[in-house]
């Protein structure tokens, strides 16, 4: 689990105005952060195959959301794929 408050400095980083908690590049950015932890964390538990579900769950859910911007706006698409480090 990321903490409160890097989840906040997320939100802070990437929301669009104020009121922004839950637009698909805050969305995406939570959910990279939670994808890293985890993969940090089977680097020393390889059998935890119930955290390996959620792990490809969260990462489908990732790769939908990209997907989405990806239709509607090319370019904030990319923006966010480099801000993040996320290859492809």
């Amino acid at each position: 689990m990321i903490s409160k408050e890097s989840k906040k400095e997320l939100i802070e980083k990437y929301r669009k105005n104020a009121k922004d908690t839950g637009s698909v590049e805050v969305q995406v950015a939570i959910l990279t952060a939670r994808i890293n932890e985890l993969t940090d964390h089977f680097k020393s538990h390889s059998k935890d195959h119930h955290s390996r579900l959620g792990l490809l769950k969260m990462v489908g859910k990732r790769r939908r959301l990209l997907d989405y911007v990806k239709r509607g706006d090319d370019q904030r698409y990319r923006t966010i794929i480099a801000d993040l480090g996320i290859r492809k």
